[in-house]
């Protein structure tokens, strides 16, 4: 075998690994990945946790993407894309949450609003007591 033909094998067959991850990574099989449940306290006169003494400030916690709205209440759903598994982003400005990946739009409950996901993400439930944040479901 010759230096041009082990080359053009090497490029075909770095184009079938490529072409295949491609089609596993964009295919619309759902993915669940959100914890089954949830029950914990965050403390919000910790630093770790200041994001959220913020109006539209928001952070990540036990799989939970935590988030202060504008109005001031506090909203958690699963911080994992049930599209593709990427990590979900909490836009204040527009009051959703976003998924960078590919698209996929969120109410503020966790219902899907627009694609390519197509299932809704879990939805926990918030109360403020004090300084602590309970959160659970």
């Amino acid at each position: 075998m010759d230096r041009k033909e082990f080359l053009s094998l090497l490029g075909m067959g770095a184009g079938a690994i490529t072409i295949g991850a491609c089609l596993n990574a964009c295919s619309k099989t759902p993915v669940v990945a959100a914890p089954p449940t949830v029950n914990f306290n965050l403390d919000l006169t910790q630093p770790a946790n200041s994001a959220l003494t913020t109006l539209g400030g928001y952070m990540y916690a036990n799989g939970v993407i935590i988030a202060k709205t504008n109005q001031g209440a506090y909203i958690a759903v699963a911080e994992i894309c049930t599209h593709q598994g990427s990590t979900i982003i909490y836009q204040s400005s527009i009051d959703d949450f976003f998924c960078p990946s590919h698209g996929s739009t969120y109410a503020p409950n966790g219902k899907v609003v627009q694609g390519p996901s197509v299932t809704n993400l879990k939805q926990y439930t918030t109360q403020l007591n004090g300084n602590l944040l309970h959160i659970w479901g």
